[in-house]
């Protein structure tokens, strides 16, 4: 017989990804629910201390990776509208050809890839 630990009991409920549980949270018998605070040595859990202690870093980081997502997603569509115009047989038949304003090495993207990369891991450790 198992011991009672004097708890109300309940269920966790979350709304999975296939990245991370963005939206987790523990509903008690009566129905009220409770948010699940993440375990202080994950990565969740040193934004969140990140975001208590200094806000306004927090916010600025935010930003920042928010910025650093537009800029890499205009500039895929860029490149993607001048790859897909170029192919004689393609769509440049009736539109013509798109020449990207913006002529990136391939240096350049790959480090804009790597930034993308850490912005949008930084934006799915954000718990909002």
């Amino acid at each position: 017989m198992a011991a009672s630990s004097g708890r109300a009991a309940g269920q966790a409920r979350g709304r999975a990804t296939a990245e991370a549980f963005p939206r987790c949270h523990y509903v008690t018998t009566k129905g009220v629910e409770h948010q699940l605070i993440p375990d202080p040595a994950s990565a969740e859990g040193r934004r969140a201390r990140l975001d208590r202690a200094h806000p306004a870093l927090s916010r600025c980081i935010g930003l920042l990776s928010l910025v650093v997502l537009v800029i890499g997603l205009v500039l895929l569509i860029l490149q993607l509208m001048e790859q897909i115009t170029r192919a004689p047989e393609g769509v440049s038949h009736y539109v013509g050809t798109f020449t990207s304003p913006i002529d990136m090495p391939a240096w350049g993207n790959i480090v804009l890839g790597l930034v993308t990369v850490a912005a949008s891991t930084e934006r799915a450790l954000r718990l909002r």
